[in-house]
């Protein structure tokens, strides 16, 4: 087959197939299974947010190319095992697509697209989802409540899907009040296990992993992407950080030659002049 006779997404595949030929391919390649190149997977997801947050297109572009690149690698060892293929994983998600949106496709399929919805507002989408979601878990599962969960995600996002599966069976508390109310109650929990004499290290994690956990139900509650914020402030901090290395560059001393009253006065400082440029990442 010519080169240039394939479309984009099957030249991909074709070249990730001889990547992984017995003979002729990749030795490197060829020795990585699902669970090596997993890691690698989240690394490329988090460079998509990067590339967002950054508002870096062609950056953007690149890599939602590298995270296609993880979907193909995947396909093509499944493929090899005769387990599933790339189109396999297409279908499955069009499936879902249509039979996920019965208030634009209402016969589940695309001749029935256009028709007149009386669902207008996102918040009425999201509990058709949830509906269709959950009946389709009462088809597929008799497993516990939290068994939809999976179990390799991220724990800020984890611990808001563990959340969310317990609201379904009423599991929940009734406004954020009282979920802000648990976040002062960990809290006050991790100083008495900090300034406990003898307390052990992992009495302290455990407080903290709760006082953490609290944390995700008020953002959940707030509809805040707990990963995004923490995006977001880590960004803010290393604008805010260069602009203090900037200033003790241009004084000619040393970090060593300031207190921490002073460099907490850059840091002042440096939220200031953010401030004044929010396209330099400090408009919070």
């Amino acid at each position: 087959m010519k080169e240039n006779s394939q479309a984009p997404i099957e030249k991909l595949r074709t070249i990730m197939a001889c990547l992984r030929h017995e003979t002729y391919g990749c030795p490197w390649d060829l020795e990585q299974t699902p669970k090596t190149i997993a890691p690698y997977t989240i690394e490329e997801a988090y460079e998509v947010v990067d590339a967002i947050e950054g508002g870096d297109i062609a950056h953007l572009k690149e890599e939602l190319g590298d995270l296609l690149l993880q979907v193909v690698f995947y396909c093509q060892m499944a493929e090899e095992k005769n387990q599933f293929t790339f189109d396999n994983v297409a279908d499955g998600i069009n499936e879902k697509l249509l039979r996920r949106h019965p208030h634009v496709f209402s016969s589940g399929d695309l001749d029935s697209f256009g028709q007149v919805s009386d669902i207008q507002k996102s918040s009425d989408v999201e509990k058709v989802w949830e509906n269709i979601k959950k009946s389709e878990k009462a088809e597929t599962t008799q497993e516990g409540i939290l068994s939809a969960v999976a179990k390799g995600l991220p724990p800020m996002k984890k611990a808001i899907k563990l959340q969310k599966a317990a609201r379904t069976v009423g599991f929940d508390w009734p406004d954020i009040q009282p979920a802000l109310e648990k976040v002062e109650e960990e809290t006050l929990e991790l100083k008495e296990a900090i300034n406990t004499e003898n307390s052990s290290s992992e009495a302290i994690e455990e407080e903290f992993g709760d006082l953490l956990f609290a944390s995700m139900n008020v953002a959940r509650f707030l509809k805040i992407d707990p990963e995004m914020a923490l995006v977001r402030a880590n960004r803010k901090f290393e604008a805010r950080f260069k602009l203090i290395e900037s200033y003790v560059a241009a004084s000619e001393k040393d970090w060593r030659d300031y207190s921490l009253r002073e460099l907490d006065e850059f840091w002042e400082t440096a939220k200031v002049e953010l401030y004044q440029s929010p396209s330099a990442g400090g408009s919070e």
